[in-house]
């Protein structure tokens, strides 16, 4: 009896324990413009799907190794699923043994029978992640000013939405709190919703079948750049099927000529999803965040 004890003590006081992930309501209260209905949320392999509940789940790194950098990880899935487990824990657990925060951002899909407004749901989330991440930056010890946003494909373009459509609060923010992230990472995203470059079925998830023009300029974010947009590191496959490369390469494009500081590393090949296949891709990510001092050496 007194070893299983002892090996509970042990076990209690070894730093996975310590540092395991909570996950939060990303709304204390309402969530806004949220309706009533029936809809179930489904996790299966590793996927979510009608996702109308949103969280954060933590990932902390061991206090001796942390940065104060965090970063809000939206997965991808098209506007229709997320690839949770994949693209979100996978990749904050490594985060997290970089020394940085990490936070899965659960957010919820755009569907008319969920939100009254389905083309802002996703963003109202991103937005709320930021706050929320902020206003409790010294419980987390984390830097305030250190804060990013992260997403992959679909998650990519609400990652890239909300270092671009910051300025306007779509959701409660009483004290006024910057909902800008502080830098932006991006793996193979959707960025444009123009029909020469958009990937139809995220456009389709989230603004409709039919847009207005000034609807798929207004989250076509490489029309969105200026001198404030936070500075990005993106990456991506040449050979990439789903979401054209052009994506990235023209985001690039405006945050350089808008004097916003950007990296971009684009794989010769690796298909849409290439993290999956290229097991050392964020070896050049961590060496950027060392370059512009997010991370340590």
């Amino acid at each position: 009896m007194r070893v299983g004890i002892s090996c509970l003590v042990l076990l209690l006081s070894f730093p996975a324990f310590v540092n395991a992930q909570k996950i939060i309501k990303l709304y204390p209260d309402t969530i806004p413009k949220a309706k009533v209905n029936g809809i179930k949320e489904v996790y299966t392999s590793g996927m979510y799907r009608g996702v109308t509940h949103p969280t954060l789940e933590i990932y902390r790194p061991e206090k001796e190794n942390a940065s104060g950098t965090a970063v809000v990880i939206c997965p991808g899935g098209g506007y229709s699923v997320l690839v949770y487990q994949g693209e979100g824990v996978s990749t904050a657990k490594k985060f997290a043994a970089h020394g940085v925060t990490a936070f899965v951002l659960k957010y919820r899909l755009p569907d008319d029978s969920t939100m009254r407004n389905k083309t802002i749901g996703p963003l109202q989330d991103a937005q709320q992640a930021i706050k929320v991440v902020r206003e409790n930056a010294a419980k987390w010890g984390i830097d305030p000013n250190k804060i990013g946003i992260m997403g992959f494909s679909a998650g990519g373009h609400l990652a890239s939405t909300e270092a671009t459509h910051y300025k306007k609060a779509l959701i409660e923010n009483n004290h006024h709190t910057s909902l800008r992230p502080d830098f932006q990472i991006l793996a193979y995203p959707v960025i444009s919703m123009e029909d020469s470059l958009t990937h139809f079925g995220s456009r389709i998830m989230l603004l409709g079948k039919n847009p207005t023009q000034a609807t798929i300029e207004e989250f076509s974010n490489e029309l969105q750049v200026n001198e404030n947009t936070p500075p990005a590191y993106i990456t991506h496959a040449g050979d990439d099927s789903l979401v054209d490369v052009d994506n990235s390469i023209i985001y690039f494009e405006k945050l350089r000529h808008h004097h916003v500081p950007a990296e971009l590393h684009i794989y010769q090949k690796g298909g849409h999803g290439f993290i999956f296949r290229q097991e050392g891709w964020m070896v050049p990510l961590f060496q950027w965040m060392k370059d512009s001092n997010l991370i340590d050496d």
